[in-house]
């Protein structure tokens, strides 16, 4: 069994001055479907440490007990349904991933802007804590239908990771093999619930405002403008891509999000799911931050850099059930095929993503 996360003071303090000294936080999701009906879920995951993430197996009938705020017993559950992804820091819950029956879970910073649930002692038998409802989700919801009827019978309050010595401040996005989306935000103490029709993500500030600045934006096309006659002179476009000019190149969450809905939007069509997937990587590289793109002016009291970088890139198949992934590390694509596991087994089962990239030499 996975076990409780361990870390030094010295780690943990970097950890948390990092999380809250760096602004980007650059996480963005993306859904494509196939034409053969596979919906893909996708997504970058940004951070300024390295979260040591492993792809971990949650079986069918494993036990649960949520976090709570005053250290009471929290809601007890067995997951109905087995689940696949990522975690982070040796959590044994998924930051992203999908479950047996096709429904996806990612998990957003969402800095600034969160505001979980009040808590009250009576409250601790239906309690989790915001790194747990990915995988709530998960274990026991089919559909975003299911999830919308049912989410609500959790109170979620803002429980300290005790490694990081915070809350964790996150949003959700759901989808489900049919296509469906939701974000879930907690903000200003309740849940709102939003569909999701372009099955895109990013972090703050709230989803419907995203949305909403959507509108500063309806002139990008995916096609190439014409010529402008100007009396006597005739401006063409300099080249492919002038549909996309004024499109915002920078990685704040409001530009991500832009660029992620006209990519994803302006994409043709993929045949099959593989297909979907290896689309949504390319797509997924528009995101893709080295190391230093993106920092704060000042190093912290340790003397480190204080920048986001591409930790790693997940795509998950809903019709086949399959979990793809890269890291920074190794940009090769690897698979872990959930219906290839065993879903009854006692324990949760963790495969490493650490590894270093391979170069091929081609030299004759």
């Amino acid at each position: 069994m996975i076990g409780e996360i361990r870390l030094t003071a010295f780690v943990a303090s970097v950890l948390f001055l990092l999380v809250f000294q760096t602004p980007v936080l650059a996480c963005t999701g993306i859904r494509l479907v196939a034409e053969d009906g596979t919906v893909v879920h996708a997504r970058t995951l940004e951070f300024a440490v390295d979260l040591k993430s492993n792809v971990i197996m949650v079986p069918r009938g494993y036990k649960r007990v949520g976090t709570t705020p005053d250290g009471r017993k929290g809601l007890v559950w067995r997951t109905k349904y087995a689940s696949l992804g990522a975690n982070g820091v040796d959590l044994p819950y998924i930051f992203d991933g999908l479950n047996e029956k096709g429904l996806a879970v990612g998990t957003f910073y969402f800095p600034d802007t969160v505001g979980y649930m009040p808590y009250k002692a009576a409250d601790a038998r239906r309690t989790i804590a915001p790194w747990e409802v990915g995988s709530w989700i998960l274990e026991n919801f089919a559909t975003v239908e299911e999830v919308k009827a049912g989410v609500d019978s959790v109170v979620v309050p803002a429980v300290v990771l005790k490694a990081w010595g915070f809350a964790p401040p996150v949003h959700y996005v759901v989808h489900d093999a049919s296509g469906n989306s939701i974000v879930l935000e907690y903000v200003d103490g309740k849940l709102n619930v939003h569909d999701n029709p372009l099955g895109v993500m990013s972090n703050s500030p709230e989803f419907d405002w995203h949305m909403t600045n959507l509108r500063n934006y309806i002139n990008i096309l995916h096609t190439s403008v014409r010529p402008l006659r100007l009396g006597k002179v005739t401006l063409k476009p300099l080249g492919q891509g002038s549909g996309m000019l004024g499109l915002p190149g920078d990685f704040t969450p409001p530009s991500r999000f832009v660029r992620a809905v006209a990519f994803s939007q302006s994409l043709l069509p993929s045949k099959t799911g593989e297909d979907a997937v290896l689309q949504a990587f390319h797509v997924l590289n528009n995101f893709d931050i080295p190391k230093g793109a993106a920092r704060e002016e000042k190093k912290d009291e340790h003397g480190n850099i204080l920048a986001d970088y591409t930790t790693w890139t997940s795509a998950n198949d809903l019709k086949r059930k399959r979990f793809y992934f890269r890291t920074y590390d190794n940009s090769r694509i690897r698979m872990v095929d959930l219906m290839k596991m065993n879903m009854q087994a006692k324990e949760i089962v963790r495969i490493p993503m650490r590894g270093k990239e391979v170069i091929e030499d081609l030299s004759p």
